[in-house]
Order: C-alpha cells, then structure tokens, then sequence
C-alpha cells in the first residue's frame, strides 16, 4: 500500500536530465505527462520502446518515478493500450492517496 508522500512523490516532475524523450515524440517529465501522450504516440515510436527485448516505459517508471507497482504492471505489458490503461488506473489511485 502506497503512502500519501510515496503517491505525492511519483506524482511529482522527473529532474530534466532524467525526462523520457520518446523517440520522435514529446519530452516527459511525469506520469500525467505519460498518460497524456500515449494515445499521440506513434505505432512505431511505442514499438520502439516497447518490444520483446525492452519495456522503456517501465524501466522509466522504476528507475526514475519510483513506482515499482507500476513499473512491474508495464513490465508485463506489450500494447499501447494495456499500458496506458494501467498507467490512467495508477494515476486514479496515486491522487486519491495524495490527497
């Protein structure tokens, strides 16, 4: 179970040099921002980060967000829309939490 200050943490801007720079795409520096762009993303631009061989938008939420729930959810994900329906469902339940 997440904390009001975990879920205010992942809801929080990544430090610039640690933003996502989807490949011939937008710059993003949150999981709002993820949310947001998902559905503009390209097939091969989402299929760049995510294949059989990496899920960057994972690693991304692990590594640089913090949210290991999610980024293990994404981890099992290989559809934009699978994806971006756990990431909208984690955004719901982290802003209840932060109040």
């Amino acid at each position: 179970m997440v904390t009001k200050d975990e879920a205010k943490r992942y809801l929080c801007n990544a430090a610039p040099e640690q933003c996502f720079w989807v490949n011939n795409g937008p710059i993003l520096k949150n999981l709002d921002e993820l949310a947001n762009a998902l559905p503009e993303i390209s097939d091969e631009a989402f299929h760049h980060h995510v294949n059989s061989e990496k899920n960057d938008f994972g690693k991304w939420v692990s590594e640089v967000i913090g949210d290991q729930k999610l980024a293990n959810d994404l981890l099992n994900s290989k559809n934009k829309e699978s994806v971006l329906k756990k990431i909208r469902n984690r955004l719901n339940s982290l802003k209840k939490k932060a109040g």
